[in-house]
């Protein structure tokens, strides 16, 4: 084994502890070494967002008013009054626009619904169209 040879001198108290402790000493010394950095810009790059869809409701006359209120706050996130006034919409004109999401999300949504509606016996529907 090679000996390590030391820079660094030991306080004889140390010494008579442990007979390696210059090499310990050494061996423990923090050395102070500025690290390279490199600064790298970053270059905006684009990203392409999914395309935007409407989400429209449409009326029946076999859901009640209140379960389609219901469905509009928790499958869509709506507060009470809006919900209302979108179920109201839909009553009077046959159909009416809910929200613009991502395609995915609206697919989501949607899903969701109608899986809702349908074990509740509901024909209740929803379609998106394109923003």
């Amino acid at each position: 084994m090679q000996s390590i040879k030391p820079s660094v001198k030991c306080d004889e108290r140390l010494l008579s502890i442990h007979p390696n402790a210059e090499q310990f000493a050494y061996l423990s010394m923090k050395v102070a070494v500025a690290p390279e950095i490199e600064i790298i810009e970053e270059q905006e790059e684009e990203t392409e967002l999914e395309p935007l869809y409407r989400v429209i409701i449409h009326n029946d006359n076999i859901t009640p008013m209140e379960f389609v209120v219901q469905i509009l706050k928790t499958c869509f996130y709506l507060s009470n009054p809006r919900a209302a006034d979108i179920m109201l919409t839909a009553h009077v004109y046959g159909s009416a626009y809910v929200q613009t999401l991502a395609k995915a999300e609206a697919e989501r949504r949607i899903s969701k619904a109608h899986a809702q509606s349908g074990n509740a016996g509901y024909p209740l529907q929803f379609s998106t169209e394109p923003e």
